[in-house]
């Protein structure tokens, strides 16, 4: 059976041109690269729901989906003044309303909690980024079927400034760090679920590599690094293993393992979602 998506870019287009300049990859593009994997009989739709010349979906149109999709986004999620930031939570709710499942990393994860009335916030900690070296299930993780598989510690791939404070009623907290203490959470809202990550299974380490390339102004000023440099050394030895897995000073120097390198366990979230969610749905 043919599956229709709508994957939902949550960034404005001077931020994806700036994408094209810094040879980072468009997000949309890396969550059609899982959808060929674990469903490859699909059809998807990108919709650039940041700009605002774009009218939203009508509620009849999104029951026409089988799964919407949210990517990340370098927008600040509590800024609701800005439309293109208000648009993006009333059109989640709109989903919940059509009963449409719906899956998130990032900006996605903070959606779910917004939109079904959560709380978020910037951290107090600062950015986290690269990745995260200890995420654990909770004890609802470990029985929930967004999480299913999964091993109760693992890494997961960040980049982001705000964190997801307070759950919404409904929703259930699946995976906590340290740095970041919703990593994963699942929220029934109406007539609708929502499984989210702040952690990135679209990603791997080459296009995680892009990613703090791109970002190395902001890491030397925010204090990670001394000099841009330094940034692009340590994005040119991710790339380095991310060709070669097997390297295992390499893998020691970065502290990365086995659960970052793998891609059935790092995309395991996206495929349950799937399995567990979408494919039920659709019947």
């Amino acid at each position: 059976m043919s599956l229709k998506f709508l994957i939902v870019n949550g960034y404005p287009k001077a931020s994806r041109d700036n994408f094209d300049r810094s040879d980072v990859a468009h997000p949309h593009d890396l969550y059609e690269r899982l959808l060929e994997r674990y469903q490859p009989d699909y059809q998807a739709r990108v919709f650039f729901i940041a700009d605002v010349e774009n009218p939203l979906p009508e509620l009849e149109e999104v029951r026409g989906f089988h799964g919407v999709i949210w990517t990340g986004s370098d927008q600040t999620i509590y800024h609701t003044h800005e439309e293109k930031v208000a648009r993006q939570i009333e059109f989640s709710r709109r989903v919940f309303q059509a009963g449409v499942p719906q899956f998130g990393s990032c900006w996605g994860a903070q959606m779910a909690a917004m939109a079904a009335g959560g709380r978020v916030e910037a951290n107090p900690k600062g950015r986290e980024w690269g990745f995260a070296p200890r995420i654990e299930l909770t004890p609802a993780g470990r029985e929930h079927p967004l999480t299913a598989g999964k091993p109760p510690v693992f890494q997961g791939i960040e980049m982001h400034l705000d964190h997801v404070t307070e759950l919404p009623p409904s929703g259930e907290l699946l995976a906590t760090g340290e740095h970041t203490r919703v990593q994963a959470l699942a929220v029934d809202y109406e007539n609708g679920s929502y499984w989210a990550t702040q952690y990135h299974p679209e990603f791997d380490l080459w296009e995680n590599a892009r990613l703090i390339a791109a970002r190395a102004g902001a890491l030397v000023k925010e204090g990670f690094f001394e000099k841009e440099d330094d940034v692009l050394r340590y994005a040119e030895e991710m790339k380095a293993l991310f060709k070669n897995p097997a390297d295992g000073a390499l893998r020691r120097k970065l502290g990365v393992d086995e659960t970052l390198l793998d891609d059935r366990i790092r995309q395991l979230e996206f495929a349950n979602w799937l399995e567990h969610l979408v494919r039920p749905a659709a019947g």
